[in-house]
């Protein structure tokens, strides 16, 4: 234990600038020794043999709630000269100490990921984000969160790079490939929204904006089937035009007008069809982990994104897949029932005309699956889905609890 006490008074030297500072600016008077005596049962804590991830997760928590009572102080003082770096520093230092104890926690890595986001330190993320996917490269969620991260900062090539790299580790299990295609949809409703002029600069025209957005991927790529090779020229790339390009004489060629031509293959190019998403769930069906169950969850995450002008063809890929494999399954007969109201917002005006089509698909569905128990479970939670929406009309309301407490009576029956 003497080992540890010499540790423990290191570390504590190095927090005693903090403290004096402290003491001088009068953010802390009395409570010094009672912070010094916390830290100090914190340190020897964590320094012992049979410390534990959430005796480190303690301590941060700790630290940080010092460094919020101290920056209320500040400006309740109005002192402006004191700033939150040396807690964060020695916040940073706890982790490291933490995910080099622990690695295998992933606990530890998620706080961690989540502490450097939350602080801005952008540089320091991706490369804690490295180091815990190459401990945990089958994790899906890490993969997930570096991908989203990425397309959430505008960078669709990096986060392809991820969820790519990801899917060849994560074979076991479908929620990475169900994130990858979901981020292809967001894009894909960005798009949509270029497309209509929404989000785009005074003076620019859609259709550029959202070839400015389109990114040609080496390595990692997704291959699309032949009929879709007439989007690429003689050489096998995109006809796109290249801004950036050089003249003759080493200055920047000025801005190229699209053509009417370009202008026809951009808006037909299979990205934007949604191809893409239709692709991974192509190659998922390759899979170990694909099934019935894996297929229900692309398909409830298509039926998400009504704002993709591509989403019936989508939906109608996946369903087509799933009553081909799977014929009867609950799964299959579940998706098969609400496919009418994909897309059509449960306060519109069509959507009583969609959910009579979903009702005699019920009735038919009942008879042919070859779970029935699976199916009205299925159906009753979409059914209490429907009615939690606000707003909702009274009379189709009656209508789905009507059918609900049908369906339980029978499965009671």
């Amino acid at each position: 234990m003497g080992g540890a006490a010499e540790k423990a008074r290191f570390y504590l030297e190095r927090a005693a600038p903090e403290l004096r500072e402290f003491e001088e600016k009068e953010i802390f008077t009395k409570e010094i020794r009672s912070l010094v005596v916390k830290r100090s049962d914190y340190e020897h804590l964590i320094l012992s043999p049979g410390t534990k991830p959430t005796d480190f997760l303690s301590y941060i928590s700790w630290e940080t709630s010092l460094d919020r009572l101290r920056a209320k102080r500040c400006a309740r003082l109005k002192i402006r000269n004191s700033s939150s770096h040396a807690s964060q520093a020695r916040t940073f230092n706890i982790f490291e100490r933490a995910v080099n104890k622990h690695p295998g926690s992933l606990q530890l890595w998620f706080a961690y990921l989540d502490f450097a986001a939350s602080v801005k330190a952008t540089k320091r993320w991706n490369r804690i984000a490295t180091r815990a996917i190459r401990l945990h490269p089958s994790e899906s969620s890490l993969w997930a969160l570096a991908g989203r991260r990425a397309a959430k900062a505008g960078d669709m090539e990096k986060a392809r790079a991820h969820y790519l790299r990801g899917c060849r580790f994560c074979t076991t299990e479908p929620d990475l490939w169900v994130e990858y295609a979901r981020c292809e949809m967001e894009w894909l409703q960005k798009i949509e929204a270029k497309k209509a002029g929404k989000g785009v600069r005074k003076g620019v025209n859609p259709v550029e904006a959202i070839k400015d957005t389109e990114t040609l991927q080496e390595g990692d790529v997704i291959e699309f089937d032949e009929e879709d090779s007439e989007d690429e020229d003689m050489d096998g790339e995109l006809m796109l035009p290249d801004p950036d390009a050089e003249g003759a004489d080493g200055k920047p060629k000025k801005k190229k007008v699209m053509t009417e031509e370009e202008t026809r293959k951009i808006e037909q190019s299979p990205a934007l069809s949604g191809a893409i998403p239709m692709a991974i769930f192509d190659i998922a069906r390759k899979q170990q982990f694909f099934g019935a169950r894996a297929a229900e969850m692309f398909f409830d995450m298509f039926a998400q994104f009504g704002g993709v002008s591509s989403q019936e063809r989508i939906v109608g890929h996946v369903l087509g897949a799933m009553q081909e494999l799977y014929p009867g399954h609950a799964c299959t007969v579940s998706c098969w029932i609400r496919q009418p109201v994909v897309g059509v917002n449960a306060l519109s005006v069509e959507f009583p005309k969609a959910l009579r089509e979903v009702l005699a698909r019920l009735k038919k569905g009942l008879e042919e699956t070859n779970d029935k128990k699976a199916l009205v479970e299925k159906m009753v939670s979409w059914f209490d889905g429907v009615l939690a929406v606000d707003g909702l009309d009274e009379g189709i309301k009656m209508v789905l609890q009507h059918t609900k407490g049908s369906l339980e009576q029978q499965v009671a029956n």
